[in-house]
């Protein structure tokens, strides 16, 4: 999460004057590797977790196969010895070195996994007197194996780091004791030394930090897993810029993580079949490489900013400008603010609540919906801030970080979300079934979950009543409905079974739904569906647009007449966001 660490602060950093002596590192605090571990949570034994959630129970699957386990762990420690020798310009104690610490990584994920797996199997080879009873004592084994897996997670840091965060992230899957155990990871991430990172520059670009900067603060804005970032002045131009540095020990060893991911997640596939998690390790593997060259970040960044500049007056969308970028280094225009969810700060700076809830609407629709303009991959609040301005009409602006990975949604899964979101805003279930169909392969047995999933609302309410608020006892309803009803399991082989990117749009959904209910705007969350159902309506108008054209000759009457009744159904649907906002506004006049 970059720059998080700068959100909390509000970017509040002095102005440092530009020097014509040598580098200057300005001493705040010691820049070095640490962690901070928050204590373990005291859990007692009750039917339900301190957020009143009842603690979903693991299928009692008591089949075990030692031989697999150990033949995908010995594989991993024999491709882990290999990739670390074949280094034939290493010298032989770095050799020594380097395979002691990769066998060192490997016993800390083995020993975690063997010890997770211990403690589910003397759990479910119990017998308990009462539903309370069984509850506590899953509930006392997630928190248990959580904390011992957050600790393995730490303690080898780079992409473990990363994969907790994710788990932190997928609450509708994981038992609160998982993902809330995993919340520290979220900022607990490691430093790297400045003396790696002088060591990374001189490899990589053939300069020092001292050639390359006239000031650079040795304290990083942000960590994240994968890089840091600092903030500096060019010795060229005398200007303040963030550089990004990726951590300087991920490529030696990324292959080898992402193989012991995968076994890891491989075995829990075969012992919890009900369960399956390899799309997870799949996901990771797919991105990793493209997040960890920078150069692909520079390209995403200048192409995202290129285009939403002509849809500024709407967004407020700012995009940080990239000076250069290498594999590891990249330098960029420094632009920091607030968090998007800081009220406070919010408040403070005069911001509309409302306005922000519109713009994020349409940013992210924006992304979904246009054609080949890419959605981003990461859309959380930590790679969001608000910066406020003066002599502007609007007084803000929104700068969106993290560029690394965005993916394309393709035409046909573009259109079809499109009607659906159309048909539910209509209330006409039968159309929801055939695009949720479309889309996302959706079963009619699977229809109702997938209609909660996607849109975040029991099922009565997403289908009869999505534009209206949703309740704190609806939310809790939610949850307690997972944990009782056996959908824990369901949910996770549908998703199992869904394309990347609509999994990827659903969490798109879940950012702007909690930015929506964080910043409580007085518009209601009816005009973000409005917004949207007008991204959906041009969508919708395209695809029948083009249609018409491709089945029709040019001075056919059916062109002419189909041409007409699809503008005025596109039309009326443009109306309706119109009428909303006119009628809020005299009502705020009044």
């Amino acid at each position: 999460m970059l720059l998080s660490k700068a959100h909390r602060l509000n970017l509040g950093l002095r102005n440092i004057p530009r020097l014509s002596q040598p580098l200057r590192l300005v001493p705040q605090r010691p820049a070095q590797v640490r962690f901070v571990v928050r204590p373990a949570k005291q859990t007692s034994a009750v039917k339900t977790t301190k957020n009143g959630v009842e603690i979903p129970s693991i299928p009692r699957n008591k089949s075990r196969n030692k031989k697999i386990f150990w033949s995908v762990l010995g594989a991993s420690t024999v491709f882990g010895i290999i990739y670390t020798a074949k280094d034939d310009e290493t010298s032989l104690a770095s050799k020594a070195t380097n395979i002691a610490t990769t066998l060192g990584r490997i016993g800390v994920v083995t020993v975690a996994t063997v010890k997770c797996f211990y403690l589910y199997k003397v759990l479910l080879g119990k017998k308990f007197d009462s539903e309370e009873e069984e509850n506590a004592a899953f509930s006392e084994t997630h928190l248990k194996a959580a904390l011992i897996t957050r600790k393995a997670l730490e303690k080898n840091a780079g992409i473990f780091i990363k994969l907790g965060q994710h788990i932190s992230a997928l609450t509708y899957l994981f038992p609160p004791e998982w993902t809330e155990t995993m919340i520290p990871l979220q900022d607990c991430c490691p430093v790297s030394s400045i003396e790696s990172i002088d060591e990374m520059m001189k490899e990589d670009l053939g300069v020092s930090l001292q050639e390359e900067f006239v000031e650079f603060d040795p304290v990083p804005l942000g960590t994240a897993s994968l890089a840091q970032v600092h903030r500096a002045r060019l010795r060229s131009t005398g200007e303040e810029v963030a550089v990004k540095f990726q951590h300087p020990s991920l490529k030696e060893f990324v292959p080898l993580d992402v193989l012991m991911t995968r076994t890891v997640f491989a075995i829990m596939d075969y012992i919890f079949p009900e369960y399956p998690m390899v799309w997870l390790a799949d996901e990771m593997q797919e991105s990793i490489y493209v997040e960890l060259d920078f150069t692909n970040e520079a390209r995403n960044s200048k192409k995202t900013s290129d285009y939403f500049k002509e849809f500024y007056s709407v967004t407020a969308l700012r995009i940080p400008d990239v000076y250069s970028a290498n594999p590891r280094v990249m330098v960029m225009e420094f632009l920091g603010g607030g968090r998007p969810d800081d009220l406070a700060f919010l408040d403070k700076h005069k911001i509309s609540r409302a306005d922000l809830s519109s713009c994020f609407a349409h940013i992210f629709n924006n992304m979904i919906f246009t054609p080949n303009v890419g959605l981003h991959c990461d859309p959380h609040a930590g790679n969001i801030a608000i910066r406020p301005l003066k002599n502007s009409k609007r007084n803000y602006e929104i700068i969106l970080y993290d560029h690394g990975l965005y993916r394309d949604v393709p035409t046909d899964v573009r259109r079809s979300y499109a009607h659906f979101w159309l048909a539910l805003i209509d209330k006409n279930e039968s159309d929801m079934r055939k695009y949720a169909k479309e889309f996302a392969g959706i079963s009619d047995d699977q229809f109702k979950l997938f209609s909660a999933a996607i849109t975040g609302r029991d099922f009565e309410n997403a289908v009869n009543n999505v534009v209206s608020k949703r309740s704190h006892q609806e939310i809790e309803n939610m949850a307690s409905s997972i944990a009782t009803d056996g959908l824990l399991s369901q949910i996770m082989l549908m998703l199992h079974s869904m394309p990347r990117i609509v999994l990827l749009i659903l969490k798109t959904n879940d950012l702007t739904r909690y930015l929506d209910e964080k910043l409580d705007s007085p518009l209601g969350v009816e005009r973000t569906f409005l917004i949207m159902a007008s991204y959906c309506a041009k969508t919708v108008y395209e695809e029948g647009r083009e249609k018409i054209i491709c089945n029709y000759n040019l001075w056919s009457l059916s062109r002419w007449a189909g041409l007409l009744s699809n503008w005025w159904r596109y039309f009326k649907r443009q109306q309706q966001l119109f009428i909303y906002d006119s009628s809020m506004y005299f009502r705020n006049l009044l």
